[in-house]
């Protein structure tokens, strides 16, 4: 595997760097490096920026309107937005549904649904979790029974990140109860204007909004809005599942948390050895995931595409963003800064959401180990 990146390479980032030093909006650039909350309209107008300069879709081919990258290419990109202090956008539409439609989706699908994720016009929401089926995704009880030309879907999803903000949400539903846990689970696009559909905030222990819970109440879903086959929605969640967890190891925002927590233990005079050591350890796994980052880099610049190894990059991704909202926690006390305090909290759920990291065990003993 050949690390060094090419003069091409230096240059695309070069740009990358320049364009996201002139064009984010300072006031959401000032926001996340403070780590503040962001609003919709936050995200929205760094959407609107990316997508006029053809970049709001980094992970997309051409011929749905990306700027067909290769994997090199993206990854340099998601560096230079994290060292840029660009948010990341939300990526329920653009990472993870908008690849289910375009594998599995029929040419009207990705007419109808794929230009408004590109755009931002359309907001999306995952309904995958439900209140007794978390981790054990394959045991979920939403029910989708055939009515005709529709769905008549009912249940409850909870944990949905950003439904007050969606406009369409797509779900996992069981539309044959009798079949085995995995084969009877279908796909489902659905308009969250619906009639029967009820968003409930769920206010987490930092004092956030961002979750919620979401009812479906005798919900009608055109049978056109299912994605490919009746009872595949297994196949596809895994599919989904694997991109989602790539994504989640966030090396160039980990390496800049440790950036600020390094200038603010100097400011601070802080030289306590043990304090020190535990930053080490932290510093030395980062760089290891990094190289392991790069190795699924490679592998998915030969043409694989995410396999077991995602896996990997969740765990280690984040246990290692756990341990720095710790460090800089006992760096400043939560009384000192709220923020921090905050950080905290809302990292505890990176371990669980893409399938804990029990889970994520599991599927590397079983695929990587072969135990």
């Amino acid at each position: 595997m050949d690390l060094a990146f090419t003069p091409a390479e230096h240059a695309f980032r070069a740009e990358v760097r320049r364009f996201i030093g002139d064009a984010l909006p300072a006031d959401v650039r000032r926001k996340v490096q403070a780590g503040e909350a962001l609003e919709k309209d936050d995200f929205a107008r760094w959407h609107d920026v990316l997508f006029k300069q053809g970049w709001a879709a980094p992970n997309w081919p051409s011929q749905y309107g990306g700027p067909g990258w290769n994997a090199v290419q993206r990854h340099i990109f998601s560096e230079e937005q994290a060292y840029g202090w660009a948010p990341r956008l939300p990526p329920f539409g653009l990472v993870m549904v908008a690849p289910i439609i375009m594998e599995f989706g029929n040419d009207a699908q990705r007419a109808r649904y794929l230009p408004k994720i590109l755009s931002g016009e359309e907001w999306w929401c995952q309904g995958y979790s439900e209140p007794g089926a978390g981790s054990d995704l394959a045991a979920l009880d939403t029910r989708a029974e055939r009515d005709g030309d529709h769905y008549i879907v009912n249940g409850t999803k909870t944990w949905i990140t950003f439904a007050h903000y969606a406009d369409w949400i797509f779900v996992l539903v069981r539309t044959n109860p009798s079949a085995k846990k995995q084969e009877g689970i279908s796909f489902l696009l659905v308009d969250m204007k619906t009639p029967g559909v009820t968003v409930r905030p769920i206010e987490t222990i930092d004092g956030g909004r961002e979750i919620n819970e979401v009812h479906f109440e005798n919900v009608r879903v055109p049978l056109d809005n299912r994605v490919g086959d009746e009872g595949a929605g297994w196949t596809y969640a895994k599919f989904l599942l694997e991109h989602e967890r790539t994504g989640t190891a966030g090396v160039a925002r980990c390496r800049q948390q440790l950036v600020q927590l390094k200038e603010r233990m100097a400011a601070d005079g802080i030289d306590d050895e043990r304090f020190l050591d535990r930053l080490a350890i932290v510093e030395i796994e980062l760089d290891a995931l990094a190289y392991t980052e790069l190795r699924t880099l490679a592998a998915e610049s030969a043409g694989k595409r995410p396999g077991p190894e995602s896996s990997i990059l969740k765990i280690k991704g984040t246990q290692i963003q756990q341990a720095l909202t710790e460090l800089a926690l006992d760096a400043v006390g939560p009384y000192v800064d709220p923020l921090a305090a905050n950080a905290y909290f809302n990292y505890r759920k990176t371990s669980i959401y893409a399938g804990s990291n029990e889970i994520q065990k599991t599927i590397i003993a079983k695929r990587i180990l072969k135990l």
